[in-house]
This record gives C-alpha cells, sequence and structure tokens, in this order.
C-alpha cells in the first residue's frame, strides 16, 4: 500500500495535536483490499461518488448511478463498476485512461454510513464481464490501493424515493435523455440517437429543456 498521509498532513496533525489520533486511525481502519463487509456494503450500492484527475493535475468528481449491484468485487484486491452512455465527452474515462488514479465514495445517507475505496483503474472492454451490464460501453477495473471507513456524524439523512428510469435495465428499454432533444444539439448526435428524438416527439428548446429540468421531469 502507497504511503496514505505525508509530510503536510502530519505537519497540520502537529498543529493541532492529532498525530498519534490519526496514527491510530491508519492502524486500525485503513486497509489495502476490500474485507467481507466492505465488499457487502459496496455491492449493496446503486450510486457513488468517483474522483479522477486530468492529465493536467485538475481533480474533478462525478455522480455514478446504476442497479444495486453494479459495482462488483471481483476479488479483496479488484473492484469493477461499468460505464454507461452519457454526454460524450468521457470526461472521467478520458482522465483514467491519462492516469487511472481514482477514490470512490460510497454512500448509505439514510443510516448513515460511508466508505472511500482508492485505486488505479484501467478501461477494460471484456465481452465476458461487459454482458452482464446491459448497455454498457466499456468496464473500469480498479487495483484497490486502499480502502476505510469515514466517521459519518456530518452525513446528513435523507431517504431514496425512487431509482432513475435512465438506469440501463436488462429486458426493459432505456428511454432517451431529454437533452438530448434540444434543438441546438441535433446536429452533433450520434445517428441512432436522432432516430430516438423523432420518436420521442422531435426536437425542444432550450427553454423547454430547461423548464423540464426545474420541475424534475428530466
Amino acid at each position: 500500500m502507497n504511503d496514505f498521509l505525508g509530510d503536510d498532513h502530519r505537519a497540520l496533525q502537529d498543529r493541532f495535536g492529532t498525530r498519534r489520533l490519526a496514527q491510530r486511525i491508519e492502524e486500525v481502519a485503513v486497509n489495502d483490499r476490500v474485507g467481507k463487509a466492505d465488499r457487502a456494503f459496496i455491492e449493496s450500492r446503486d450510486m457513488f461518488f468517483l474522483a479522477s484527475v486530468s492529465a493536467e493535475g485538475q481533480p474533478t468528481v462525478s455522480y455514478k448511478g446504476g442497479e444495486r449491484g453494479f459495482v462488483r468485487v471481483l476479488n479483496e484486491r479488484t473492484v469493477v463498476f461499468p460505464s454507461y452512455d452519457g454526454n460524450g465527452m468521457y470526461y472521467s474515462m478520458g482522465n483514467i485512461a491519462n492516469n487511472g488514479k481514482l477514490g470512490l465514495l460510497f454512500m448509505d445517507f439514510e443510516t448513515p454510513h460511508r466508505l472511500r475505496l482508492e485505486g488505479t483503474a484501467s478501461l477494460d472492454d471484456d465481452a465476458g464481464l461487459l454482458a452482464a451490464y446491459p448497455e454498457a460501453e466499456l468496464l473500469v477495473r480498479i487495483a484497490v490501493d486502499r480502502v476505510f471507513v469515514n466517521c459519518p456524524r456530518y452525513v446528513h439523512r435523507y431517504r431514496r424515493i425512487e431509482a432513475s428510469p435512465y438506469v440501463p435495465r436488462q429486458g426493459h428499454a432505456t428511454p432517451l435523455a431529454p437533452w438530448k432533444r434540444i434543438d441546438g444539439m441535433q446536429d452533433v448526435l450520434p445517428a441512432g440517437n436522432r432516430a430516438k428524438v423523432a420518436a420521442a416527439g422531435g426536437p425542444i428548446t432550450r427553454d423547454e429543456y430547461r423548464e423540464k429540468l426545474l420541475k424534475g421531469e428530466t
């Protein structure tokens, strides 16, 4: 496992008198593999937050959602999740292709509970694994560096209302993302999306899309 905390962390710990506390937490809570309880929690989640880093060193964070269990623990040192259709930028996937350094934050807002996982990822198009994820374009395979549970005391409690209808599911047709109907997008959409726009009722204006967005109809 790579060094977890460096000189700058230690300087702040010394400033506020927490070095011994930090060392104890690192000893008892930070692991270099996914344990049984960690696996059960990860595979029970239907969302997580993904942090990646660009070639210029700019960190970014994104929300990833799917069906429960869409993040899979293949073994104690390997985790995978799918990349679905998005906005076509491949921002996170491009970052992974460049350097692969990732941070994942798994949340349970009802309990509450949270778990962090860090590692180095690569893009994978293994046909066998992809077959388990309807409509997935790629898989992200993570070599685990560390896993640790965070104190949940500042996590606000929220309750899940419903699953997103846009999450790909076996045997269900995934609806078109409404933003793809915006008239200013039509000339750059992939051909398959254009047919879906026509089937959904044709293009809409940016103002019409914004109205849908504010009403929660997207």
